[in-house]
């Protein structure tokens, strides 16, 4: 009888621990949005050059609802758009009626920052620069804090409109705008 149950115990054990491990495979998109053009959001600084007016041409950060403002033409849609939908988008409201041919150039200047929380040493906000991987982002933070699991992290990121949440290896990339959050270990 004590074989039996040992063995209950040890099934019921190992059910807790698979149980505990909360893991959530990320969905195909969260992987996909990698390899798609970069779309714009909130905190982005964009860099726009139209040649011959020095006027207009400057760095404009993109708002809380989603635009940015130009001079003469007002409120620009940026959120959810690509560079490139954003300068046709100016130059479009450009030509009807300010500037006859519009050369118009906007590129990223600065990304929206990630975050990271968590089992780090210094939790917090970060400027986000082109190629961080979650391993990057911990060591940007001041590496992992002496309860830290060092495998996987759950990064939270939105994705056309919605927010998804994964846990992937601590070598997968990040976007700007991810938050990343570190899992105490549990031994």
């Amino acid at each position: 009888m004590t074989r039996v149950l040992r063995l209950i115990l040890i099934a019921g054990l190992a059910a807790l621990v698979v149980s505990c491990t909360g893991y959530r495979r990320p969905p195909t998109a969260f992987h996909q949005v990698l390899t798609e053009p970069y779309q714009l959001d909130s905190g982005d600084k964009l860099r726009l050059v139209v040649f011959g007016q020095s006027d207009i041409s400057s760095t404009y950060t993109v708002d809380q609802a989603g635009h940015i403002s130009v001079p003469l033409i007002g409120a620009v849609a940026a959120r959810g758009k690509t560079t490139s939908d954003v300068e046709r988008a100016i130059a479009t409201k450009l030509r009807a009626g300010y500037i006859r041919n519009p050369d118009v150039s906007v590129e990223i200047e600065q990304y929206r920052p990630f975050f990271i929380m968590g089992e780090v040493r210094t939790p917090g906000q970060y400027p986000y620069v082109a190629g961080l991987t979650a391993q990057t982002a911990v060591a940007i933070a001041g590496g992992f804090s002496a309860r830290g699991y060092q495998k996987s992290v759950d990064i939270t990121r939105q994705i056309n409109g919605k927010v998804l949440t994964g846990r992937v290896p601590i070598t997968d990339p990040i976007r700007p705008g991810d938050t990343i959050y570190i899992r105490e270990r549990l031994f």
